[in-house]
């Protein structure tokens, strides 16, 4: 399957606008954002489970990175719930389920190589930093090799300066609603913009939340067919 593949391309996926489609297993739905390749594929994608829902055991063998959006997600690891930011790194294997049901964006085969620490982060109590400008907070979840991620809060009536995204940039908004030149953008709306792109965002009375990853585009990442 191929979605959204032409990473030279801006790309905006509205919440108003999501597909929901179910995926091989009973009790889980996709809401497809970007994917090169079939059921092993590079792929970014919004998976909702259905209470008592479960996947077989299986192995990632070009990494996974989860953050869990509603809901509690489980593994032979513990609870994750609501909150929960996940790194299981190439080789990893789990057999995951989710007895209330969850909601989970979910990043298959984006890992560069040598990025093997597995990470957990619970964002409603790690501590936040200042942003670049007043209004903002940064909450740092990975970097490896110039590829950054992390959290960011916004305030009410917060602008940052024009600026440009090298490696490119990818928002999934999660609270309030993101602003640019472009448009709005409301929770649960996605955005990738590519490399050497620029623009200046900002927010209005509702502030936001945002999960943003910088860098990637175009960096040598693991591919389906690499050893693990």
């Amino acid at each position: 399957m191929i979605l959204n593949d032409d990473f030279s391309r801006r790309v905006v996926s509205h919440v108003a606008d999501a597909l929901w489609v179910d995926s091989p297993l009973p009790g889980v739905q996709r809401r497809m954002l970007d994917r090169v390749g079939g059921e092993v594929a590079r792929a970014t994608s919004i998976v909702r489970y259905a209470p008592g829902a479960r996947f077989s055991r299986h192995v990632h063998g070009g990494g996974e990175e989860i953050l869990v959006l509603e809901g509690t997600f489980s593994d032979e690891t513990g609870e994750h719930p609501a909150g929960t930011y996940l790194r299981n790194p190439p080789g990893s294997a789990h057999a995951p389920f989710s007895r209330e049901g969850c909601v989970l964006f979910v990043k298959l085969w984006q890992f560069a190589a040598g990025d093997t620490a597995p990470v957990r982060i619970d964002t409603r109590r790690a501590p936040w930093r200042p942003g670049l400008v007043p209004g903002l907070s940064v909450l740092p979840l990975h970097s490896h090799g110039g590829i950054d991620t992390a959290l960011v809060r916004w305030a009410p009536e917060t602008r940052f300066h024009s600026h440009t995204h090298p490696g490119g940039e990818e928002i999934l908004v999660l609270e309030g609603v993101f602003r640019d030149e472009g448009g709005e953008y409301a929770a649960g709306s996605w955005l990738r913009s590519p490399r050497w792109s620029r623009h200046t965002p900002f927010t209005g009375p509702e502030g936001a939340l945002i999960y943003v990853k910088v860098g990637h585009l175009g960096a040598d990442l693991l591919v389906p067919g690499d050893a693990a």
